[in-house]
C-alpha cells in the first residue's frame, strides 16, 4: 500500500485525492475487523445471513462518492486510473459479505483489470511509471484476497464471547472524517458510523405491539365502520364523480414535496474537440453532420452519451471508443487498435477501411458493416445482445450474420467444450 500511495504522488491531484480517500476506506474496514475480534455482532447490527451488516452500512455513501467523483471527471487524462479505483473499491465492503468473501474481493479486482489493461496500453511504451501503478493497485486486492482466506474465509468472525458491539463503537475516533476532495470537485463524504438506526426497545415495542393485533383472530375487525349501500362507490355512481372532483380541487394533496424538490436532470453542453491526443465527442443530441476530419495515428476517439447522432472519422486514428450512446451511427475509415462499444444501445457501425478488432460489451443492438478490406476483423463480445454483422456481397449489398447469444457447454472427459446453440425457428 506505501509503495501505491508513493506511485501516485507522481499523477494530478485528482488521483491523488481518491487515493487519499482509498486510504480513508482501509483504516475503516481495520476498525471494524479491531471491533469484530473484542466484540460478539446482535441482531441490531445483523440484518440477514445474506445482507450487509449495520457497521458497513455507512461505507456505501462513501463509495457512492467515489464512483461520482470518477463520473465528473470524465475529461480527465487520467480517467482509466480514476474508473480502476471506482470499480474496484466496492471490494472493501467484504466485511460485510457474510458468505464467502474472498470471490466477491477477486469480482471487483476483475472489474478494475478492464481499465488498468487500458493503462498498460497506453503508457507500457511512454512511462513505466504508471505500470509500476498498476502493478502495485493490482497487488492490494491480491493481498487482500489472501488474508480473507486465511482467517475470513466464511465471512467476517466475531467473537461469540465477547460483549454486544453497540453502533457507538463504529464511530472510531482512529478513522476520522473522510478528506475532502480538491477543488473543484464536491467536498468528501461526512464522517462514516453515524448512529441513525433505530433503538432496539422501540423495534422490539413495535413489533409487539403488531402481532398483538394479528393474534386477535375474527376480532380484529370490531374496530371497523359498517359502511352502507349508499356510501359505496360500486353501487352509487354519483360518489365516483364527486370523488373524481375532489381530487382535482386539491392540488395541496396532489403536490409531492420530495418530487418537488427533485431537480431536473441537468442538460451537459454537446462537445466535439482535439484535447491533446484524444478526440471527445460528448452529449451530442440529433446532430447528423458530425465530421472529425484532421485526424493523427497516435490520436483516438472517445464518444460518450451521444443520442440520435451520426459521426463520420476520416483518416486513421488509434482507437475509437463508444461509451453510453443510443442510436449513433459512426462511420470510420481504419483503426489500428480496437473499436470498443460499451453500455450501448442500437449503435450502426461501418468500417471503409481496415480494422482488426471491434470489442462489443453490455450493448442492446449493434450492426457492424464490414467493408472487403476488413473481413479479418476479429470481433469479442459480452453480455450484448441482437447484434449482426453484414458482409459485403457485389458492388452496393449486405448479407447479414447473427452473433451467437446462447451457448451450449458439455463435458467431453477432459475439459469443458463450449459452442453456440442451434435452435430451431
Amino acid at each position: 500500500m506505501e509503495v501505491f500511495s508513493q506511485l501516485t504522488l507522481f499523477q494530478m491531484k485528482l488521483l491523488k485525492w481518491q487515493i487519499t480517500l482509498f486510504k480513508w476506506f482501509i483504516r475503516a474496514c481495520k476498525t471494524i475487523i479491531t471491533i469484530s475480534i473484542a466484540h460478539t455482532s446482535s441482531e441490531v447490527l445483523t440484518v440477514s445471513n445474506t445482507q450487509m451488516t449495520q457497521p458497513n452500512l455507512p461505507l456505501s455513501d462513501q463509495i457512492q462518492e467515489v464512483q461520482s467523483f470518477r463520473e465528473k471527471n470524465r475529461g480527465s487524462s487520467l480517467f482509466n486510473h480514476l474508473s480502476a479505483v471506482s470499480e474496484s473499491i466496492p471490494a472493501l465492503g467484504w466485511v460485510a459479505v457474510c458468505q464467502k468473501p474472498g470471490p466477491y474481493v477477486k469480482e471487483m479486482n476483475d472489474a478494475a483489470m478492464f481499465y488498468t489493461n487500458r493503462v498498460l496500453k497506453d503508457y507500457k511504451d511512454t512511462d513505466p511509471r504508471h505500470v509500476e501503478w498498476v502493478r502495485s493497485y493490482l497487488s492490494i486486492w491480491t493481498e487482500l484476497q489472501t488474508y480473507i482466506k486465511e482467517h475470513h474465509t466464511t465471512g467476517l468472525i466475531w467473537n461469540k464471547t465477547g460483549p454486544v458491539a453497540t453502533p457507538s463503537l463504529f464511530r472510531a475516533p482512529s478513522v476520522g472524517p473522510c478528506p475532502p476532495p480538491p477543488p473543484p470537485p464536491p467536498p468528501g463524504p461526512p464522517p462514516m458510523f453515524m448512529d441513525d438506526s433505530p433503538k432496539p426497545d422501540d423495534t422490539s415495542a413495535q413489533h409487539s405491539a403488531l402481532f398483538a393485533q394479528l393474534n386477535q383472530g375474527e376480532a380484529i375487525t370490531k374496530g371497523l365502520k359498517h359502511v352502507s349501500d349508499e356510501q359505496k362507490t360500486h353501487k352509487n355512481p354519483n360518489l365516483r364523480s364527486q370523488e373524481g372532483r375532489t381530487h382535482q380541487g386539491s392540488p395541496a394533496k396532489s403536490q409531492n414535496p420530495s418530487m418537488s424538490a427533485c431537480a431536473p436532470a441537468k442538460k451537459h453542453s454537446p462537445v466535439l474537440e482535439l484535447e491533446g491526443k484524444k478526440w471527445r465527442v460528448e452529449h451530442q443530441e440529433k446532430s447528423h453532420d458530425l465530421v472529425i476530419e484532421e485526424t493523427e495515428l497516435r490520436q483516438v476517439v472517445y464518444v460518450f452519451s451521444c443520442s440520435n447522432s451520426t459521426l463520420q472519422i476520416k483518416g486513421k486514428v488509434n482507437s475509437i471508443i463508444v461509451d453510453n450512446c443510443k442510436k449513433l451511427g459512426l462511420v470510420f475509415d481504419s483503426v489500428v487498435g480496437i473499436v470498443e462499444v460499451i453500455n450501448s444501445r442500437d449503435i450502426q457501425l461501418q468500417v471503409m477501411g481496415k480494422v482488426p478488432t471491434i470489442s462489443i460489451n453490455k450493448t442492446e443492438g449493434c450492426h457492424v458493416y464490414l467493408s472487403k478490406d476488413s473481413l479479418d476483423c476479429e470481433i469479442v463480445s459480452a453480455k450484448s445482445s441482437e447484434m449482426n454483422v453484414l458482409v459485403p456481397e457485389g458492388e452496393d449489398d449486405y448479407r447479414e450474420f447473427p452473433i451467437p447469444e446462447q451457448f451450449k457447454t458439455l463435458w467431453d472427459g477432459s475439459s469443458l467444450v463450449t459452442e453456440p446453440t442451434k435452435i430451431a425457428g
